[in-house]
């Protein structure tokens, strides 16, 4: 793709510090966009409030600036963006695509209707047809079709789901009054023009219903490129809730070649001698998608995280 199309970005969301799975994407998705030629733009992902972490953004902005990452145009935050995300459920609204939702998420593992690809569970379509008597609106729901919507990932090869059989209408806004990732990513990257999505795979089933609403909405798919998410030994992605631990940016280059490695990029020990300033030009030039292993999830080398023992 011609970099002046190219549009990529990085999202993270402010829900604790940087770690080494976090660092993961930011390196693939800067690379591909910078040996490209393209623009890198930062996205801070704070809409889900209640897992917010105080101090957790400005935490990972400063990371990310010690490391040597340079990005394109102001910082996007989504907390500042519930007007644009309210017009665009009124849309869908007013086009039929969404419609209000009395169920918990007891009765709708009650329903018995098994196990969704995400591991939540396929919702029955009980209040498709309009709210049971007497009951609430808790949220709002996108309608799925009974179709295969699928796309070629340039890591993962082809992906297709049959949206009603194996997720079920979707929630976009949800009982808390929060809106939802799905929403808000769809309309933050049409927005924003991204072309390209290089992210972690743990969000892979996630792409056909975010191709699903952009296809609603009129909005042009971007081309997705999902990345081996970095798991500990039980095959859990490293986050807050597995205990993953806060990048040492003080590492410095041997931290960014740990994520290159991870990635399948062969990176020569010397490297590791070099200042961020030398490291980044070669790393661009040295830059291929196509050896980045063909796997969801991979438990990084001992030393990968560049922590002590």
């Amino acid at each position: 793709m011609s970099g002046a199309l190219y549009r990529g970005r990085f999202a993270p969301s402010p829900t604790g510090p940087l770690h080494f799975g976090s660092l993961v994407a930011a390196v693939g998705s800067y690379l591909d966009a910078r040996a490209a030629g393209g623009q890198w733009l930062l996205r801070i992902e704070d809409v889900d409030t209640p897992r917010n972490v105080p101090g957790a953004a400005d935490e990972v902005l400063d990371v990310l600036r010690r490391l040597g990452f340079e990005w394109d145009g102001e910082i996007v935050w989504q907390s500042q963006r519930h007007g644009r995300y309210r017009d665009v459920l009124d849309l869908l609204r007013r086009q039929g695509d969404v419609y209000p939702c009395a169920c918990s998420r007891r009765e709708i593992a009650d329903s018995r209707l098994g196990s969704s690809i995400d591991g939540g569970h396929v919702y029955p379509g009980t209040c498709r047809g309009g709210l049971p008597p007497g009951r609430e609106t808790r949220a709002w729901r996108m309608r799925v079709p009974d179709a295969s919507i699928g796309f070629v990932d340039r890591v993962q090869g082809p992906i297709g789901h049959n949206l009603e059989r194996e997720v079920g209408d979707f929630v976009l806004l949800r009982a808390d009054g929060q809106y939802a990732y799905q929403l808000a990513v769809v309309v933050d990257d049409a927005d924003a023009g991204i072309t390209d999505v290089v992210r972690g795979a743990d969000l892979l089933d996630s792409t056909p219903r975010q191709i699903w609403l952009q296809q609603r909405l009129g909005f042009a798919t971007p081309r997705y490129a999902h990345l081996p998410v970095a798991t500990n030994a039980a095959g859990e992605k490293l986050s807050k809730q597995t205990l993953a631990p806060a990048l040492p940016a003080a590492a410095g280059v041997p931290l960014l070649a740990a994520a290159m490695r991870f990635l399948g990029q062969p990176v020569p020990a010397e490297v590791e001698r070099w200042s961020l300033h030398e490291f980044w030009p070669w790393a661009v030039a040295s830059w291929s998608i196509e050896t980045v292993p063909r796997r969801r999830g991979i438990v990084p080398a001992a030393d990968a995280q560049c922590l002590p023992p």
